[in-house]
């Protein structure tokens, strides 16, 4: 968002990561990962290797999709002479969405995880409650033939549940 910002102020695009790393080091703590790496495509770009082959590099360490795509829309668009002021807020945009679409996919997720928690927990508090507040009750259910049937399917249900909701919940979010 900084990038397009100076891009949109006249800077060149040299120029505007020169003038980014400056606003970055405002928004930042100095041993913040993105400052380092403005500081080394800043190194690339003083050494006169070009912007784009500077995000590209970026790109190929970081392993990031967001990155890369961010890499190739900057290729591009320098190649193609197009509108860079746009094309850079344009793809700013679309990458802001996607991360806060993923954050919003992980907090929704981490609630329902909580919940399934203490869903887990929660029969075996009800039993321990019965148990302690009214000795005896499931001694039919430990001492039949047909209570101890009924009290390991229950169990076996149970435990599949707690299966099913982990797996339900333990869904990889990449955008």
């Amino acid at each position: 968002m900084i990038l397009s910002s100076l891009l949109n102020a006249g800077y060149s695009l040299e120029n505007s990561v020169k003038e980014a790393l400056v606003e970055l080091r405002l928004l930042y703590v100095k041993d913040n990962l993105i400052i380092k790496e403005f500081e080394y495509i800043n190194q690339l770009i003083y050494m006169n290797i070009s912007v784009e082959r500077a995000f590209d590099d970026l790109a190929y360490r970081s392993h990031s999709e967001d990155i890369r795509s961010f890499a190739k829309v900057l290729r591009i668009a320098k190649r193609s002479g197009g509108e860079l002021e746009s094309i850079i807020a344009h793809t700013v945009g679309v990458i802001g969405d996607k991360v806060r679409i993923k954050e919003e996919i992980i907090t929704m997720t981490t609630a329902k995880r909580f919940e399934q928690n203490v869903m887990n927990i929660f029969p075996l508090f009800i039993v321990l409650y019965i148990d302690i507040s009214s000795p005896g009750f499931f001694n039919i259910m430990y001492t039949t033939i047909i209570g101890r049937v009924c009290m390991s399917i229950g169990l076996i249900v149970y435990l599949f549940a707690i299966y099913i909701s982990k797996r339900l919940l333990n869904i990889e979010v990449s955008l």
